[in-house]
């Protein structure tokens, strides 16, 4: 185990933190619905309720497939990560299952917020408190090994920064973002406020994979389109917007990670940026960039993971596990993985491991 830190791990929210909204907004928190398994959604048969829309919607244009609610015959068939562990009701288990994976710290991101879920503000702020109090508690029965990342009501930029002086204040380690937000790509001013509370904070943007833009998600079916055009690429756009538009440069202590996107795109992205300001660019490398910017990208246990880092450098690397999902992206035996790679070498993995995302995360 040794101080290895996986640095993107997940929750299946269950309905335990919906039991934590306030008495006002109760009414109005999610509730599980079950459907018969002879539907067009087979055995991802469960879905949330909510403002009268199912999420996830598995199937059809404008789909969505999420290990949320546990409930489905699918999630409830699976026999790699037990139920209490994913929905985070059993701590000490869950503790057991990072032992015998040779992990000592999890970041935890949610699950059900990868997903653009309302524009009604009062609801956001609702959803987005039920679940920062209940992750908060959960972490904390962790000993410091579960570290939580908050998620912003968005759609209301003074509750945010409420939350994330909530956050601080019980152990967060980073604010939650995907690379679009509603109709805002987020070089967008209205995040300003957002960008200096964390900066306040000390605590990183955090922008992982996810359907974060309502427009995207109606043009696409998860069936045969996957989840590339409407989740995956979105950190790379925000990249590209974040750095073209030098939004590091305005928050000093600010630092900008880039979950669960891969990192292949790293060396495509740096020769777009590069061209596109020419004469103009003001880094002497590329590893420039990522250092007096403060840039982390999460690579995968299965990617030129040396040639990635002759872009990033070696201290900008780091990697996730991506535990409690199972889609291609997760890697539930990350650290056998990587000891395995002999391309891979163990000084560039240890710090994955060890020191990059103690950079990233205020995890001391």
């Amino acid at each position: 185990m040794a101080g290895i830190i996986d640095s993107d791990t997940h929750i299946s929210e269950g309905e335990a933190m919906w039991a934590m909204f306030d008495k006002e907004m109760y009414p109005r928190r999610p509730v599980m619905v079950k459907m018969p398994e002879d539907t067009l959604y087979g055995a991802r048969n469960a879905s949330w309720l909510i403002d009268g829309n199912i999420f996830p919607k598995p199937n059809g244009k404008g789909s969505f497939r999420l290990i949320t609610p546990s409930a489905s015959k699918l999630e409830l068939s699976r026999g790699d990560i037990h139920l209490p562990y994913r929905e985070m009701t059993d701590i000490p288990g869950r503790l057991r299952d990072m032992d015998k994976l040779g992990v000592d710290i999890q970041v935890v991101f949610p699950t059900l917020f990868l997903i653009y879920i309302t524009d009604d503000v009062a609801l956001d702020i609702a959803m987005a408190r039920a679940y920062n109090r209940f992750i908060a508690q959960a972490c904390a029965k962790s000993g410091g090994r579960m570290r939580w990342v908050v998620v912003p009501p968005l759609h209301s930029t003074e509750e945010s920064v409420k939350e994330i002086k909530w956050a601080k204040d019980n152990g967060a380690v980073g604010v939650f973002f995907r690379g679009i937000e509603g109709d805002r790509t987020l070089d967008n001013p209205y995040f300003h406020p957002i960008y200096q509370a964390a900066n306040d904070a000390e605590l990183p943007i955090l922008i992982h994979t996810g359907a974060g833009c309502p427009l995207f998600i109606k043009l696409f079916d998860v069936e045969r389109n996957h989840t590339f055009g409407h989740s995956r690429i979105q950190p790379i756009l925000a990249f590209r917007d974040l750095i073209a538009n030098k939004i590091p440069e305005q928050y000093p202590k600010l630092k900008f990670g880039f979950i669960e996107a891969s990192a292949g795109w790293v060396p495509f992205m740096m020769h777009i940026l590069k061209r596109l300001f020419k004469e103009k660019w003001q880094f002497a490398s590329d590893k420039d960039m990522f250092r007096e910017y403060r840039i982390f990208v999460a690579a995968e246990a299965d990617e030129d993971i040396k040639y990635i880092s002759e872009f990033t450098g070696e201290d900008h690397l780091i990697i996730g596990s991506d535990y409690g999902h199972q889609d291609p992206s997760e890697e539930r035996q990350l650290v056998a993985a990587i000891r395995a790679r002999e391309d891979v070498p163990q000084s560039i993995a240890n710090k994955m491991f060890y020191d990059n995302p103690k950079l990233l995360y205020p995890l001391q």
